[in-house]
C-alpha cells in the first residue's frame, strides 16, 4: 500500500490504469462517494506493486510507501537507486509495531455503536467512552453506555470510562478547585468513580480534566495517585488526558505537571492537535513540528511507555474579512475534502507542517481558509510514534469520518 496525490488531469480511472488496480478499490479504500477529484488530494492504492512514474526516484516511492529505500532496492534486487519509467517495484510490508492506545468514542444508536466497535476493535485496545463528567457536590453525571460496554468486551477490546471537568460552559476549572481543594467531595469522586467502574464493568478510567490552574497543580496529581490507589488493587487501569507541553514556561498549561502525572498513572494520552482551532488564527491542526517537540519535552518527564500521542481525525474551516476570523467550526477529515470537491479547488500541503490545507470562497463570497489532517499528515505521526518507540496512539474521536485511517493502522501497527 502507498499514497498517491493527485495531480491536474488525474481521474479515478487513470490512476486506477497507472497502477493496475480497480476504481471500485481505490473507492472503497478511500471511502471515495463520487469519482470527481481535486489536485493534492491523497489518495491510498492497495496493491503492493509500484509502477515506475516519470519523476520518480527511489527515495521519493520510500517516502510514498513508508518503508527505507534500501529496503525496497534489495527485495528488487537493484544493483543501484536507478529507475526505470515502467518499471514494476514490489513494496514490502512494513515491519508492524506492537502498540496499546486508547481512542474516544461517544455512544450512539445500537446500530452505530455495534458498527464502530465492530470496525475499531481490530486495531484499538482501548476504547474512552466519553463521559460521564462531575457535579459540584462529587457525584457523576449519567451515561446510557450498557450497550457500547458490552459490544467492547465482546469484541476483545477494553472500555474505559472517560471522567471529565465539563459543565455547560466548557471545561470548568473552577469546578476542578472546588472538587481539589474539598477533601470530603474529593473522596466523594474517587469513591463514585470506583463504583462507577466496578458496577458498570469498566475496565479502567481515563480523567480528562482540562484547564487546570497552576494553583492546583499538585492537587491535581495528588487526586491521580490518590484515585489509582483505589482502582489499582482490583486492577483497574488509570490513564489521563493532558494537554500538549513543550515547556514548563506556558503559563496557562502550568496546572500539568508531566512528570507527577506520568508517576501517578498506567498512562499518558497527549491530546497532540488544537495547536490552531476554532478560536485562534487560520493555522495546522497538529503540525509535525510542534507534536515532535512535545514528546521531546515528554520523554524528559516520563517513561516512553507512558505515552501515548492523540491524534486529530478532524480539521477547522475558517470564515474570514479582512484578514480576520468572523467565524470557525471543526469538521471530520471527509467534510474537509468533501469541500474541497465541492468548490473544486485544489489541495495544497505543507511540507514543514505535515497538514493539507486550502482556501475557497463560498457562494456568499466569503473566503474561507481549510486545515485538516490527511493520509499524509498521519503516517507521519504513524513513523514519528514508531521512531519514539512510545506505547501506542490513540484519536480524537472514532466517530469523525476518516475512511483510510484503519488501513494506515493496519499498515503500521499491531494490537498489543
Amino acid at each position: 500500500m502507498f499514497i498517491y496525490v493527485v495531480k491536474i488531469g488525474d481521474s479515478l480511472f487513470s490512476i486506477a490504469a497507472k497502477f493496475r488496480i480497480t476504481m471500485e478499490s481505490l473507492r472503497i479504500t478511500n471511502g471515495l462517494r463520487t469519482d470527481r477529484l481535486v489536485p493534492g488530494q491523497d489518495l491510498l492504492i492497495p496493491s503492493n506493486l509500484y509502477i515506475v512514474q516519470p519523476g520518480d526516484s527511489l527515495f521519493s516511492i520510500a517516502q510514498l510507501a513508508f518503508v527505507p529505500a534500501e529496503t525496497i532496492r534489495l527485495y528488487n534486487g537493484l544493483p543501484s537507486g536507478q529507475l526505470t519509467i515502467g518499471m514494476e517495484l514490489y513494496l514490502p510490508p512494513r515491519e508492524k509495531y506492537s502498540e496499546e492506545g486508547l481512542s474516544y468514542l461517544t455512544p450512539s444508536t445500537p446500530e452505530r455503536n455495534r458498527r464502530n466497535v465492530q470496525t475499531f476493535a481490530p486495531l484499538i485496545s482501548n476504547f474512552g467512552i466519553f463521559e460521564y463528567h462531575i457535579l459540584p457536590n462529587g457525584n457523576l453525571s449519567t451515561l446510557n453506555d450498557e450497550q457500547l460496554i458490552s459490544l467492547i468486551w465482546e469484541n476483545k477490546s477494553r472500555p474505559i470510562v472517560v471522567i471529565t471537568n465539563l459543565t455547560e460552559a466548557g471545561f470548568s476549572p473552577e469546578l476542578t478547585r472546588r472538587v481539589l481543594n474539598d477533601p470530603q467531595i474529593r473522596q466523594r469522586v474517587i469513591d463514585n468513580i470506583y463504583n462507577l467502574v466496578k458496577s458498570k464493568r469498566y475496565a479502567g478510567v481515563n480523567v480528562d480534566f482540562e484547564r487546570i490552574l497552576e494553583s492546583e497543580r499538585d492537587l491535581y496529581t495528588g487526586f491521580l495517585a490518590a484515585l489509582r490507589n483505589r482502582l489499582k488493587p482490583e486492577g483497574y487501569q488509570l490513564s489521563v488526558a493532558v494537554p500538549a507541553k513543550t515547556s514548563d514556561d506556558i503559563p496557562w498549561l502550568r496546572g500539568f505537571d508531566y512528570g507527577g502525572i506520568g508517576a501517578a498513572v498506567d498512562f499518558v494520552f497527549i491530546m497532540a492537535y488544537d495547536f490552531h482551532e476554532a478560536s485562534s488564527l487560520p493555522g495546522p491542526v497538529a503540525p509535525i513540528t510542534e507534536v515532535r517537540k512535545t514528546l521531546d519535552y515528554a520523554l524528559t518527564k516520563m517513561g516512553r511507555d507512558k505515552i501515548v500521542l492523540g491524534v486529530p481525525r478532524y480539521g477547522y474551516n475558517w470564515t474570514m474579512a479582512n484578514g480576520d476570523v468572523i467565524s470557525a467550526r471543526a469538521f471530520s477529515v471527509s467534510n474537509a475534502i468533501a469541500t474541497a470537491m465541492r468548490y473544486q479547488v485544489p489541495i495544497q500541503y505543507s511540507a514543514e507542517f505535515e497538514q493539507p490545507h486550502y482556501t475557497y470562497w463560498d457562494e456568499s463570497g466569503r473566503r474561507h481558509v481549510v486545515w485538516f489532517e490527511d493520509v499524509r499528515a498521519r503516517a507521519a505521526k504513524f513513523q514519528l510514534a514508531v521512531q519514539y518507540r512510545i506505547r501506542g496512539v490513540g484519536s480524537w474521536q472514532l466517530g469523525l469520518h476518516f475512511p483510510q485511517s484503519g488501513y494506515l493502522v493496519r499498515e503500521f501497527f499491531k494490537k498489543r
